[in-house]
């Protein structure tokens, strides 16, 4: 007797799967809905490679004739999607994510029940885009879906140091003052009661609000910086207005949240915070100057986004890129960031070897600083 095999059980043929490189910004749009359902079915996905992220940093940041949306399918359902553009690196022609440059990671997005052939096709896709030396990802954190693109790679792979990330697996502020020694727990619960004190409210922000609220908290963060140097690009309207419209569509879609803290109805901060499958992570904020003379201000944001994490059953908090002495306080745990070349043609290397060399002596530079700072 032959046993039936249900259909859904049967694994998809060579002619069950279909790979696309799209390169106008309508085709980015179409794809909205599409894009949306397969995030959802990419658990390893931050909120960085959610649709209306990428969708508002295009219209901001990106140039006509650039975009390779590579879209791969299986029986007409979108399974993988590498949005990429074409750029140059180190004075080479390479694939790039998109929105990299206001990311603190980069990833493709794959459905892991279809993984094996998805990948694939992924990876015969990215070959068969000619022009470039390599496919060059920064920012890819441990367990993300580029290194299963990378694993299949038939030619060389690059994978170097980048950033240093911080995260708070913990489920609350008690967690917290739980890793910490006695006495400086007892000097947070003092600050935290000092918090208290003060009579702030905290709002979360509806959608229909985001947008304006956005260029509040940048105003904000732009005066908290005031006299001190600041990333020059938090200060341009463009990165304004793709945040604003980032943030109003990631909201609507319980992706991010914007809190408001006032005191006695005046503005005093402001926290962007993006709402990933498994982390919340703290984006962008910003405070009147005068209030960290009042409070801890970064204690102050912590509680509440631990309170986001777990009223939304996420693992904790990322603290996101970069090792700040106002993060190491918490004890938090690190997680190194890669970036990861996949080379295409013999200038490859030449491209690998000048990024490892350049990441050396910008390592060089941030030790130097800190002996001397």
């Amino acid at each position: 007797m032959t046993a039936v095999v249900p259909a859904a059980r049967l694994a998809p043929s060579a002619v069950d799967w279909t790979a696309e490189v799209h390169r106008d910004e309508q085709s980015l749009i179409g794809a909205a809905d599409e894009l949306r359902d397969l995030y959802d079915r990419s658990p390893a996905a931050t909120p960085f490679q959610t649709y209306e992220w990428l969708k508002a940093w295009w219209g901001w940041y990106g140039t006509r004739g650039r975009l390779r949306l590579v879209l791969v399918r299986c029986r007409g359902r979108l399974v993988a999607a590498a949005p990429l553009m074409a750029g140059v690196r180190h004075g080479f022609p390479v694939l790039v994510p998109l929105a990299a440059e206001q990311s603190d990671f980069t990833d493709f997005l794959l459905d892991p029940v279809y993984a094996d052939g998805a990948v694939r096709h992924l990876v015969r896709a990215l070959l068969d885009e000619r022009g470039t030396c390599a496919v060059d990802l920064r920012e890819v954190r441990p367990g993300s879906a580029a290194h299963l693109v990378a694993a299949r790679w038939p030619h060389r792979a690059w994978r170097l140091p980048s950033s240093m990330c911080l995260e708070l697996p913990v489920d609350g502020i008690d967690d917290i003052l739980d890793r910490l020694p006695r006495r400086s727990a007892g000097k947070m619960r003092a600050k935290l009661r000092k918090i208290d004190a003060q009579g702030l409210t905290v709002e979360s922000v509806p959608p229909d609000g985001v947008a304006d609220a956005v260029h509040a908290l940048l105003d904000l963060h732009v005066r908290q910086w005031q006299g001190r140097p600041i990333n020059p690009e938090h200060t341009r309207e463009r990165f304004g207005r793709h945040l604003a419209e980032a943030a109003s569509g990631m909201v609507r879609d319980g992706r991010a949240a914007v809190l408001q803290y006032r005191s006695r109805g005046r503005l005093v901060a402001s926290d962007l915070v993006l709402i990933g499958h498994r982390h919340v992570g703290a984006y962008l904020y910003g405070a009147v100057p005068d209030l960290r003379s009042r409070v801890d201000v970064s204690l102050m944001l912590l509680r509440e986004d631990l309170g986001i994490a777990r009223e939304r059953h996420r693992q904790g908090v990322s603290l996101l890129r970069g090792v700040e002495p106002y993060k190491l306080k918490w004890r938090p745990d690190f997680v190194q960031n890669q970036r990861i070349i996949l080379g295409r043609s013999a200038s490859a290397a030449a491209f690998a070897g000048l990024a490892r060399t350049r990441a050396r002596l910008s390592e060089r530079r941030r030790a130097g600083h800190g002996r001397h700072g």
